[in-house]
């Protein structure tokens, strides 16, 4: 006995014909998301912020090795020749030029002024009036004063003055004439 063939039922013409589901393309790698953008350029800042912030430190520590070069020079320069007056100029100079970087004022600056911009730094009272005592060493024609201690004032201040994060700010004071 034989069966008939089972006959395909006839698809209804009402509707479309139906295929198997399908999952849609893998996302393509290029162009990234909006987020990834903003991550690249995040970074992108911050490593131009970085190496910004490395250079202006590598430039301040080589103005400060330079300062404290000019100072060593200083006191070869005075042990050779021995001229205190010449040391005490020198060692002016460095101080008012230093002082200028924070305060445009400084290289015009006497006495109490003076006194209050080389304050500004956290040194002790005793290397202060040996700094103070430089100004006037200049004008004497042999000067005698303590050239070891002046040297390792100027040396103190100078580490101090050269480090701007140490430096007290000042009220600015306009005087109506």
């Amino acid at each position: 006995m034989m069966v008939p063939p089972v006959q395909p039922a006839i698809a209804s013409s009402s509707g479309p014909s139906l295929r198997d589901i399908h999952l849609p393309p893998a996302p393509a790698w290029w162009p990234p998301a909006p987020g990834w953008w903003m991550l690249a350029a995040l970074v992108l800042l911050a490593l131009l912020a970085s190496a910004w912030r490395w250079r202006r430190y590598r430039r301040t520590l080589r103005q400060r090795q330079q300062i404290l070069l000019e100072l060593d020079q200083l006191v070869l320069q005075h042990q050779r020749d021995g001229d205190a007056t010449a040391l005490a100029s020198g060692l002016h100079q460095l101080l008012r030029r230093v002082a200028r970087r924070h305060d445009a004022l400084a290289t015009t600056q006497r006495g109490d002024a003076w006194r209050q911009t080389l304050a500004r730094m956290p040194v002790d009272a005793i290397a202060l009036e040996i700094l103070l005592a430089l100004d006037q060493q200049l004008y004497r024609p042999h000067a005698s004063f303590d050239h070891a201690a002046a040297v390792t004032a100027v040396r103190k201040w100078l580490r101090w003055a050269l480090k701007p994060a140490t430096w007290k700010r000042t009220t600015v004071v306009h005087a109506d004439a």
